[in-house]
């Protein structure tokens, strides 16, 4: 396992941790699913997380997986995952990741609630800096229920998409649902897009 450190007296953005193992085999972004009937046990277990959805070509949303859904992700091929929240991952995910030789990208965003807020911009822009970087894909991006931090993130993407903030706004409530947050679509509307600008936007929804 490989911990890449941040320079002493520079603030800890991201921790990325790549697992050592033989690479994940080169798969189409969503292999073909058994039906429910195919498993011997009359149960299907391809159970997607909470909140998963495909958000472009090779990128994916979903809030926290378990165990339960390993065989569902292990359909995906990932090459890396995008996790939002601080705490330490689980031993389980993390044993998963390196059987599967996925990289994780670890932004430590707190949860939070209005009205004390504090959207990390400057975490957020690096967080797409990976979502945007084609080598990571395909990618899950996620945190605790993929509602709100998954949601700014996405959203600051669709900007760069040049999505107008209408749909950007339709998609975040989509997932938040009644727990959508006015801070959170706030933070979508003042993100300012143009440093990525320059970073290539090659998968498919991008494609004007």
């Amino acid at each position: 396992m490989k911990l890449e450190e941040r320079p002493e007296g520079e603030e800890e953005i991201c921790r990325t941790i790549e697992v050592v193992s033989s690479p994940a085999p080169v798969v189409n972004h969503l292999k073909s699913v058994p039906a429910a009937d195919d498993d011997c046990n009359g149960e299907n277990p391809y159970i997607p997380p909470l909140n998963f959805s495909m958000v472009d070509n090779g990128i994916f949303r979903s809030g926290f997986p378990d165990s339960a859904n390993f065989s569902f992700l292990q359909t995906l091929g990932l090459r890396s995952i995008i996790c939002l929240c601080p705490e330490p991952y689980p031993a389980a995910n993390m044993e998963f990741l390196k059987s599967n030789g996925i990289k994780l990208f670890q932004f430590g965003i707190e949860g939070y609630k209005e009205p004390f807020v504090n959207i990390p911009e400057n975490t957020i822009r690096e967080a797409l800096k990976v979502v945007l970087d084609i080598r990571n894909h395909p990618v899950l991006i996620h945190c605790k229920r993929g509602k709100h931090r998954t949601g700014c993130l996405v959203g600051c993407l669709r900007k760069l998409q040049r999505w107008c903030l209408t749909s950007v706004f339709d998609e975040y409530q989509r997932f938040a649902a009644a727990k959508a947050r006015v801070s959170d679509q706030r933070f979508m509307e003042l993100f300012d897009v143009s440093s990525l600008k320059h970073m290539p936007l090659t998968f498919s929804c991008s494609r004007r």
